[in-house]
């Protein structure tokens, strides 16, 4: 019993996330967004939400959940990080916050707002102004 009401708690959750986005809670944004938010913080990438899609008997491809991912994004609900051309993660947290990126298992780690200091910023094209700086710090272990 605990185990359904949990569900059922879960899925309301997610389909008020959904709503308060502006998004239809369709039986596909239901299940991906399940996935992405029922884990707390993290930051994923389209192969790796695919893969846990696909293990939980989720019928999709995976144009579905890269238009997913990038509808979640354009509502708010998610932050893309360009890491470099061949990953992009997409992180639950959207405030304003800098990474690691391990180079060699592609984690990705948040570091605080305050905890990275950018001086020096150029002046921005006429008629722009800076909405602000990501920074990725590339870690790996020595040796």
């Amino acid at each position: 019993m605990t185990s359904v009401l949990f569900s059922r708690q879960h899925d309301d959750y997610v389909r008020q996330l959904l709503q308060g986005a502006g998004l239809r809670a369709t039986r596909q944004r239901m299940g991906l967004a399940g996935l992405i938010f029922g884990q707390g913080e993290r930051h994923i990438t389209a192969e790796e939400l695919y893969a846990e899609a696909i293990d939980t008997g989720m019928r999709l491809s995976q144009t579905t959940v890269y238009n997913t991912l990038h509808q979640f994004t354009e509502a708010g609900l998610l932050r893309e990080i360009l890491a470099d051309p061949r990953r992009i993660y997409f992180d639950t947290k959207v405030d304003p916050h800098h990474h690691f990126l391990d180079e060699e298992t592609g984690e990705m780690e948040d570091i605080p707002h305050n905890g990275v200091a950018v001086d020096g910023l150029p002046t921005p094209p006429p008629g722009k102004t800076i909405e602000g700086v990501d920074v990725i710090v590339r870690v790996r272990r020595p040796g």
